[in-house]
């Protein structure tokens, strides 16, 4: 009810309006749930008003009398909804460029100190009781009050809404409109610059004056709910739920203290990828009939490895809704869990209550899944639980990092596991990068540079049955012409004979000659098929392979 209520105790009995006998009487009779105040103004010891009153004199406040209080509908949009909601705040007037605000509790020092920042620095605070600013609020915004708003984890904007409110939700609804996957708000020395990803690539969107920094940074943190507004010296997380069009839009925000202050970049969750089929992700027909036979063994381990920002969830996601029967039972350990799949059981690694990915393992084998999902295999622990699960008939899935499929048998013995239980439990391995995709609608014929070739490995004699393409642009690409990206991989089978090899202990470069020898095609060699049919081009390959091309 009041933040410091201890306090306020103290100065209503040196103020006479509550004695000794009265405070034993309420510890004697009040309920569990709760406080000693309400008690004294349930039983009618104390008045709200007096309670207030008290209250305001004595932080140097003028109350306000809220009974009866007149509804002006142009006061609603100078403090929204989610703002009242959170610090118990109302809007009653305006004093030439002042806003008049009333807060149930003075004491309550973050309110007070973020006010200024989330509505406007010009503000006249006043005080009143806690039950007529509940229905103040319940007459000005209805039954969105309640929590039927956009945001759901900390309230939406409406065209009312201040200036900050707006100026953010625009910018997150143009970010959901141009297909972006990652919000950067990034602090400068004299301006704020907005950048969104957009197909992996950064594009400079928006720049916004240096002053306004520390009010969009706020109304973030109140639409997380879960952040502090006054910290703003250590990293903060959180998470954004948002309805767009009729569709469920998630985010997760990181927010970071720089030079120039605080810094946030918000990752786009897109709830569609959860949909994806193996060849919505971009495998070609034949490696999807190999990747497909690996994904449906009874056993064994398969991992997906690259850099982080590959797309290796996406793929894992993919694989679970492709073997995703009812009479299996799956079970993901994820660090953090960010989509929730139907049919599934998902399990959030929690490192600060000891659930590790090695006690979440150890848990959920007693749960008799038929197959397992592993965020990633990061150590010792958490690889020898996959592999004795996988020995013990579960399939197990799980991400690396590393640069090639090969490299990680080398990987896997770095941190430790011994090279005959590499041999018995990996079944295939999965190595992929992301390029984009050229636009359907724009793309345009185009030819390939004797750079290109070269780093592609081509002659041009190759060329004559291919159909190579260039970026246009469009109105549906928004004239990048591009849209959307898609996989390149390679596929490294782990039969008999490799199993040989990884016992004997054989290095990457030899796993990946004779991978080679077996019909194992490169990263760079399936970009090359890729380029060849008019996917994408011969510059985004080459980039996302250079290490192919060393």
């Amino acid at each position: 009810m009041y933040s410091n209520e201890e306090y306020l105790l103290e100065l209503l009995t040196e103020s006479g309006l509550i004695a000794d006998r009265d405070l034993q009487q309420a510890k004697t009779t009040k309920k569990p749930t709760e406080t000693l105040l309400e008690c004294l103004i349930k039983t009618g010891v104390v008045s709200d008003e007096q309670v207030a009153q008290t209250v305001a004199v004595n932080s140097g406040m003028e109350y306000v009398d809220l009974n009866g209080f007149a509804v002006n509908p142009s006061l609603k949009g100078l403090v929204p909804m989610e703002v009242a909601q959170r610090y118990k705040v109302v809007p009653i007037g305006i004093n030439g460029t002042a806003l008049q605000v009333a807060v149930a509790d003075p004491y309550d020092f973050e309110t007070l100190d973020s006010l200024p920042h989330v509505l406007q620095p010009d503000l006249e605070i006043f005080c009143s009781t806690p039950a007529l600013i509940k229905t103040v609020q319940a007459n000005i915004y209805g039954n969105e009050i309640f929590g039927d708003a956009v945001t759901k984890s900390g309230g939406g904007a409406s065209d009312g809404d201040a200036p900050i409110i707006k100026l953010v939700t625009n910018t997150l609804m143009e970010a959901f409109k141009n297909g972006t996957s990652d919000i950067h708000i990034e602090p400068l020395e004299k301006d704020v610059r907005v950048r969104f990803r957009i197909d992996g690539v950064l594009n400079d969107v928006e720049h916004h004056p240096k002053r306004l920094h520390s009010s969009i940074i706020a109304r973030i943190k109140i639409m997380c709910g879960s952040m502090s507004i006054d910290e703003k010296r250590v990293p903060q997380d959180g998470r954004i739920q948002m309805a767009f069009n009729g569709k469920e839009l998630d985010m997760r925000v990181s927010v970071i203290p720089t030079n120039n202050g605080e810094s946030v970049v918000m990752r786009v969750l897109d709830k569609s990828s959860l949909r994806l089929g193996l060849s919505d992700l971009g495998f070609l027909s034949d490696d999807q009939d190999t990747f497909e036979k690996l994904i449906t063994l009874p056993d064994g381990i398969v991992l997906v490895t690259g850099p982080t920002g590959s797309g290796k969830t996406t793929t894992l996601y993919a694989c679970l809704n492709f073997i995703n029967r009812p009479d299996r039972k799956i079970i993901t350990v994820e660090d953090p869990v960010e989509y929730e799949l139907a049919g599934i059981n998902q399990v959030m690694v929690k490192e600060d209550v000891g659930m590790s990915f090695g006690a979440a393992l150890k848990a959920i084998l007693r749960q008799a899944p038929n197959i397992i999902m592993i965020g990633e295999i990061r150590d010792l622990e958490t690889a020898s639980i996959a592999i004795e699960a996988s020995l013990t008939g579960h399939l197990v899935f799980s991400t690396l990092h590393t640069n090639d499929a090969p490299g990680s048998v080398a990987r896997l013995a770095d941190i430790g596991v011994k090279p005959f239980l590499i041999a018995s439990a990996v079944r295939g391995i999965l190595a992929q990068r992301l390029v984009r995709k050229l636009c359907s609608e724009c793309k345009q014929p185009s030819g390939l540079s004797e750079r290109e070739l070269r780093s592609l490995g081509l002659e041009a004699s190759q060329l004559f049955n291919a159909t190579i393409m260039g970026p246009n642009g469009c109105n549906k690409c928004r004239q990048r012409g591009y849209k959307g990206r898609m996989v390149i991989a390679e596929i490294f089978k782990v039969d008999d004979e490799v199993r040989n090899m990884i016992n004997q202990q054989l290095t990457t470069p030899q796993l990946r000659k004779r991978a080679r020898e077996l019909g194992m095609r490169t990263l760079r060699e399936d970009g090359v098929r890729k380029v060849l049919a008019g996917m994408t081009t011969a510059e985004e390959v080459i980039e996302a392979t250079m290490a192919d091309g060393e």
